[in-house]
């Protein structure tokens, strides 16, 4: 099958650092080029890739120094998707709904993963006027606000199998990895250790927009023997630092779409704590794989609750739920189902051959 990937330009792919769209879109295109798939990758030039390239800046606009405006590039790159629409027997978007007004003038059997929030009262509008464009969810919680859109789907995150290994030790940390921002709630977490007098490690980014917000709310707090701030990390650094925690915290105040942390520290072996928004109770089985807490003081607890949890049995349900492998399957499934709409032919749905997902004793 001939593939087109289109990538937001704000990282590479993969991204050096922190960054999740363009995590999973190296994930799925790498996959997607083992299953023998001819696949080209519209990214930043600073992109690794096994797929074809098609460059549509320097590299990720986040850390350009002379990048003011990242929607020119954007655009430029919708362009090139568009002038080689006929080299495609689909063509799958991660740049939201930015196509839409140029795709529904085209000939163009194609697809878009939405890895956003949809709980803005601005998207309701521009989505009602594109209704039959086909979208897909990263998780069923995430369609709530839209639930009369086209969906063509719902397929959670995976990432590699070999990734990240599982360390079956429990740690004498908590983590807290990603981004700091107020939907993260990383001063949550911060209330968390302090209470429970076990440290935490913060290993997140901090954006431009929250700056302010890190310096005002969260620096001040960072000043406690149990707090250690290490800054951004990637995935070489991410295994050993999730893999070595008692626990990972995700005490988010915002409906988080999907939450790649969860899966990552499951891959470690890693239990979660999470607050019950968004997609959390889709990823975390609760007394399973963590816990999923709605108060300070039920986080506290479960805290104290984590010896209880197995961390092989956090591998596990990585292994069987949250792999590339089954990503990159069941977006298979759908690129056949949207070449069958467009050209009227019954879909014959090949499946992948799995690759060796024995789970863990």
């Amino acid at each position: 099958m001939r593939i087109a990937q289109v990538a937001p330009l704000y990282e590479s792919v993969p991204p050096r650092h922190y960054g999740g769209t363009e995590r999973v879109v190296s994930w799925l295109t790498e996959e997607l080029v083992a299953l023998g798939n001819d696949v080209t990758l519209f990214a930043s030039a600073d992109s690794l890739t096994s797929a074809r390239l098609r460059a549509g800046c320097a590299q990720g606009l986040r850390t350009a120094p002379n990048c003011v405006d990242p929607m020119p590039y954007h655009l430029l790159m919708l362009e090139q998707v568009l002038r080689r629409a006929s080299d495609f027997d689909v063509v799958h978007f991660h740049i939201d709904y930015m196509h839409f007004p140029a795709s529904r003038r085209q000939n163009l059997c194609h697809v878009s993963t939405l890895h956003g929030r949809l709980d803005i009262p601005d998207l309701a509008p521009f989505y009602a006027e594109f209704q039959e464009m086909p979208v897909i969810s990263i998780s069923l919680e995430q369609r709530r606000p839209l639930p009369w859109l086209n969906w063509a789907g719902n397929v959670y995150h995976g990432l590699p199998h070999d990734l990240f290994a599982a360390r079956f030790e429990p740690g004498a940390y908590l983590a807290f990895i990603g981004r700091i921002s107020p939907e993260k709630r990383p001063d949550r977490a911060i209330e968390i250790a302090k209470r429970t007098g076990i440290p935490l490690k913060i290993a997140a980014k901090v954006d431009r927009a929250d700056r302010e917000y890190f310096e005002a709310q969260i620096k001040p707090l960072l000043n406690h023997p149990l707090i250690e701030y290490i800054g951004e990390i990637g995935d070489r650094e991410k295994g050993e630092f999730l893999g070595n925690a008692l626990a990972c915290l995700v005490p988010i105040d915002w409906p988080e779409p999907f939450g790649i942390t969860m899966i990552e520290a499951m891959a470690c072996g890693t239990p979660v704590i999470a607050y019950r928004h968004g997609s959390v109770p889709e990823v975390i089985a609760d007394g399973l794989t963590g816990f999923i807490v709605s108060s300070m003081d039920e986080a506290v607890a479960a805290v104290e609750r984590i010896p209880q949890v197995s961390r092989r049995a956090c591998r596990k349900m990585f292994e069987s739920r949250f792999t590339a492998p089954r990503m990159a399957s069941e977006y298979m499934r759908i690129y056949q189902q949207q070449i069958a709409r467009k050209t009227g032919e019954i879909p014959i749905i090949i499946e992948p051959e799995p690759k060796d997902t024995q789970l863990l004793p």
